[in-house]
């Protein structure tokens, strides 16, 4: 048992990730526990990445790429080279000397770049690239054979065979080879000198009896003038019978007048479908059918065909034609038609009797074997040329993939983009980078919305092209109050092309923390704005049935000639309602004051106050918001997409910002502040201040803040000259204490002060 290899692990998105940044990561790839990979499988498409080496990747060609088949092709690229830590590099140009000519294959992958290298004039190129092996049809113009099976008739070296090539293509339809070139394979071949042989010894059954070609070599043409006509005959005499049977249905089976009324006012051609359905001729029991004369002109020129090519050789050229020898004629065709229902070897048919038996004749179809043959043992080779561009594709893009797959470290670095990243959306002042391609928005959803991020779905559209594209955009940053289906923003893809994005749908989740704590205040606003939106409306519309009332009433004073009745509601103010609002201000008044009473007992702790009705206010939403954006998750959004991710692929809020850039003013930036169109501005910290100091004021006047204040300011002293509370002294001239159950006296006036006296 081989040592043990010694990973080494990264922390992103909140879990831990293998590295894989040597060679000897990529040779032990096959031991790292699949538990530890990011994705355990993605899709063949809809990714930025070449579709075409995902697909030789794809062994069992179901459209995924799973984690055995990705560490079958590492072990594979790594076994062509000689170094397999060239793999990081990531090149698109593949070195001669990298490969691993020590070993079998690798010595015929050698072998077959210098070939393709050789055939397109770069003899002394020391690299290969991916433009190099990809048309093979410039790689074997210059061959007449290149392993694929199939040669073009340029192939073969006398002219017999190329026209016998040639034929075949005619006849059975063209392959093309690796060259671009029309050509043929062994089965076509053989296909074709099967149908070939077949066609020979078919016409010989004919050739041995006479009865199939009545007529020789025009019987063919003889009776597909019989057949042209055959079913307007077949009609003409059953409808003679049926007459003969019963003379009252003559008119009706020569058709009555009426019938021709029908079509007789249009503008009417021999080809007309109504001429064509009527009887071939009258229509009389036990009546031969003339050949040349009064018949339905829409058959004269069938009728004509048929008498020379039929009636003329076989019955010696009557002009009538009766039943009897209509069935005669129908007996001597019965053996061609069997002939011709046994047909075999139709697909040669086209060259020809004579030709098919030249070509039988002939040594072409050794002459061919032997040319598939040639090429056929070239076989080793051209495929090898294939996997050339296999490897060079592999040296180029394993090292994305692994990066994409095994880890997300392209992802969560922020280097480059994931290869499932498919633009940047820009909306809403916004730049959203975690953007991909779906084909369903509606089933997407489903799944996605169980990432705990906030999705917009956009129809993406390039009118200039025509082309269409469907995406889902996670919005990481910022808030959501601008954003709702149908906006519009422009999408720009991995190759730089712009979009018409338009937002269709959205998942909504919370965005940020900031977010959550101005959340509540804009519910407040909206409501409030609501309310009084509503208020104004039923205003409105009681105003205006009042002005519809007084209108009414009005004109009704008018008509009778009596000043219309003051309105009760406008004679005298209600008391009432006069004692309400007085209620309502000094509840009102009271609550305000209790509240700053409080806050102000507060003392020096009144900044904790603010901030524990700040938080009383914002903190349930901002807790349910970290909660949520704490286990915002990746994976979700690309399962959904057909991916098998393995892990709690986190975003957390830093992260997340990353993802989608808000807008700010560029560094070194100049601003000016002055807007000739802005709105005046009302002194609104101005009213709220002096709000503030008459609410203070009224609060010292009650006396309410005595008790917070020096004596020399304090409400009483201020107002009534003395202190709020007096020292007690005994009173001059006091009353004695009443004895027991006797009545009180009252005390005597006290004298006027001195200074009171004049």
């Amino acid at each position: 048992m081989g040592t043990q290899h010694s990973w080494k692990f990264f922390r992103a998105g909140g879990f831990d990730q293998v590295r894989i940044d040597t060679a000897a990561d990529l040779l032990a790839l096959e031991q790292l526990d699949q538990k530890l990979w990011v994705a355990l499988a993605c899709p063949t498409t809809g990714l930025e990445f070449d579709s075409k080496t995902l697909a030789l990747m794809d062994t069992d060609k179901d459209g995924r790429i799973r984690a055995p088949e990705l560490i079958a092709a590492v072990k594979w690229a790594c076994a062509c080279l000689k170094n397999p830590q060239d793999l990081f590099k990531s090149s698109p140009e593949l070195p001669l000397e990298a490969i691993n000519d020590a070993q079998p294959e690798g010595k015929q992958l050698l072998a077959s770049a210098r070939h393709i290298l050789n055939s397109l004039g770069k003899r002394e190129a020391g690299a290969i690239t991916l433009e190099d092996t990809v048309d093979t049809a410039k790689i074997f113009v210059q061959t007449q054979f290149n392993g694929d099976g199939i040669v073009p008739a340029e192939s073969a070296e006398d002219e017999a065979t190329k026209s016998v090539i040639n034929d075949i293509i005619a006849c059975l339809g063209a392959e093309t080879d690796r060259s671009g070139k029309p050509g043929v394979s062994q089965a076509k071949a053989e296909l074709f000198f099967t149908e070939a042989l077949a066609y020979s010894d078919w016409w010989k059954k004919a050739e041995a009896d006479s009865t199939i070609l009545p007529l020789g070599g025009s019987t063919t043409s003889a009776a597909a003038a019989f057949k042209a006509i055959k079913p307007k005959i077949d009609d003409y005499f059953t409808r003679c019978l049926l007459a003969a049977f019963d003379p009252r249905a003559l008119n009706a089976l020569n058709r009555e007048e009426k019938e021709y009324l029908v079509f007789a006012a249009k503008d009417l051609t021999l080809a007309s479908a109504e001429i064509a359905s009527f009887p071939l001729a009258r229509v009389a029991p036990a009546k031969p059918l003339p050949l040349k004369e009064s018949l339905n002109p829409a058959w004269a020129g069938a009728m004509a065909t048929f008498e020379t090519e039929v009636v003329k050789p076989l019955l010696n050229g009557k002009d009538m034609l009766t039943e009897s020898d209509w069935n005669a004629l129908i007996g001597k065709f019965a053996a061609y038609d069997a002939w011709q229902a046994a047909k075999t070897g139709g697909t040669v048919e086209k060259l020809g009797l004579k030709r098919v038996r030249e070509i039988l004749a002939g040594k072409s179809k050794e002459t061919i074997t032997a040319l598939i043959a040639r090429d056929k043992a070239l076989e080793p080779e051209s495929n090898a040329i294939a996997v050339v561009e296999k490897l060079v594709r592999y040296y180029r893009d394993l090292n994305k993939l692994l990066h994409n797959f095994v880890s997300f470290r392209d992802f969560y670095s922020r280097k480059d983009k994931a290869i499932f990243q498919a633009g940047t959306l820009y909306l809403d002042q916004r730049s959203c980078d975690l953007c991909l391609t779906v084909e369903d928005a509606g089933k997407h959803a489903i799944m996605a919305s169980l990432a705990g991020t906030y999705l917009a779905y956009c129809d993406c559209f390039r009118k200039g092209t025509g082309e269409k594209l469907q995406i889902v955009a996670a919005f990481t940053n910022g808030d959501s109050d601008n954003l709702m289906a149908g906006r519009n923003g422009i999408f720009y893809d991995r190759k730089g092309r712009d979009w018409d994005a338009t937002i269709t749908k959205l998942v909504d989740n919370p965005i940020s923390i900031r977010q959550a704590f101005w959340s509540p205040y804009k519910k407040a606003a909206r409501m409030i704005q609501e309310q009084i939106a509503k208020r104004a409306a039923n205003a409105d519309d009681a105003a205006v049935t009042r002005l519809a009332q007084s209108a009414a009433k009005l004109e009704k004073g008018a008509q009778t000639g009596q000043a219309p009745p003051p309105d009760p509601a406008k004679q005298k103010v209600d008391p009432g309602l006069i004692a309400a609002l007085s209620v309502g201000a000094a509840g009102l008044g009271a609550t305000v004051g209790a509240i700053l009473t409080g806050f102000l007992n507060l003392k020096w702790m009144m900044p904790l106050g603010v901030v524990a009705i700040i938080l009383i206010i914002s903190g349930p939403s901002m807790l349910l918001a970290w909660l949520k954006l704490h286990k915002r998750n990746l994976g979700p959004i690309l399962d959904a997409n057909g991916w098998a991710v393995n892990a709690k692929a986190r975003i957390n809020m830093p992260f997340g910002a990353s993802l989608t850039r808000v807008a700010v003013l560029p560094a070194g930036h100049q601003r000016d502040l002055v807007d000739p169109f802005a709105e005046k501005k009302r002194p609104w910290r101005l009213y709220f201040t002096l709000l503030f100091l008459l609410a203070l004021a009224l609060l010292w006047l009650c006396g309410k803040l005595d008790g917070m204040l020096p004596d020399r300011i304090k409400s009483a002293r201020v107002l009534h000259g003395k202190a709020t509370n007096p020292p007690t002294q005994p009173v001059a001239n006091a009353p004695a204490p009443a004895a027991p159950g006797a009545p009180a006296v009252k005390p005597a006036p006290s004298p006027p002060p001195a200074e009171s006296v004049k």
